[in-house]
């Protein structure tokens, strides 16, 4: 990959995007993972104004502090970039209590519940400021795992790393030059107070599910030589695949038949 070329054709999409929209700017949620640096980054590359929001609920203090090195790296270079840091974990707290107990005690209910919470942010931030919800998303995360919260960090306006992959992505931070604690930091999406990694979850790395997502796009593929770990890496891709298809896919519509109207 051409990552300079790659990198303009981002920064040029971005520009166009937000002029033709008539607003200002984007608004990114900043994680202190490579994801948002780099989204943060190119869209910082534009000249339109951009705010970064630092949003901790119960946050690991590396991801806090990766993020913040990222922000302050960013508004040494740009000019355009500012700030803020909302502290969230008092408005989660407050909702988790109003929730039914099996809410309550469900982890994933309330992992998801902390990205919604962030998204609901951005959008307040953004709309008030005239400015559109640039997406973190990476290729693998959005179209192949579907690693993400449906209305969560899967609520944006606009993708502008979407077609990467995870390996693309660490490729282009480096040509960028992001800070180097956000490029060696194991990949994580911060929604649970043990710190687990994004392959923990997963049960494979991201170069293993963008192989896994390869082989399966190819129509000629065979699974006949394949080895024992490669046989599990594509069953454990499948499975998220299949799973969260509902994320990745229209959202279904009853169409109500012509003769019934």
């Amino acid at each position: 990959m051409n990552y300079p070329k790659v990198i303009d054709h981002i920064k040029y999409w971005l520009a166009d995007y937000v002029s033709q929209s008539g607003l200002k700017g984007y608004v990114v949620g900043i994680s202190g993972g490579i994801d948002s640096a780099i989204t943060s980054t190119l869209c910082a590359m534009t000249g339109h104004k951009v705010i970064c929001l630092e949003m901790g609920i119960h946050q690991s203090p590396n991801e806090v502090s990766r993020g913040m090195e990222h922000i302050a790296w960013l508004e040494s270079k740009y000019p355009n970039v500012s700030h803020y840091r909302i502290n969230l974990t008092e408005t989660f707290e407050t909702m988790r209590n109003a929730l039914p107990e099996e809410s309550k005690a469900h982890g994933l209910s309330m992992a998801n519940t902390r990205s919604r919470l962030r998204m609901t942010t951005l959008y307040a931030t953004g709309q008030a400021s005239g400015l559109l919800v640039a997406g973190t998303g990476n290729k693998v995360e959005d179209f192949g795992v579907g690693f993400y919260t449906k209305y969560g960090d899967g609520g944006v306006d606009l993708s502008p790393i979407a077609d990467l992959t995870k390996t693309e992505v660490f490729g282009v931070a480096k040509e960028l030059g992001i800070v180097e604690s956000i490029q060696t930091a194991e990949p994580t999406d911060g929604l649970w107070d043990d710190e687990r990694t994004d392959e923990g979850q997963i049960g494979a790395t991201y170069p293993e599910l963008e192989w896994a997502m390869r082989f399966n796009e190819n129509a000629h593929a065979t699974e006949e030589n394949l080895t024992d770990r490669q046989r599990e890496v594509l069953a454990i891709y499948r499975k998220f695949n299949n799973a969260n298809k509902h994320k990745m896919e229209p959202i279904p519509v009853c169409i109500i038949p012509d003769e019934l109207k």
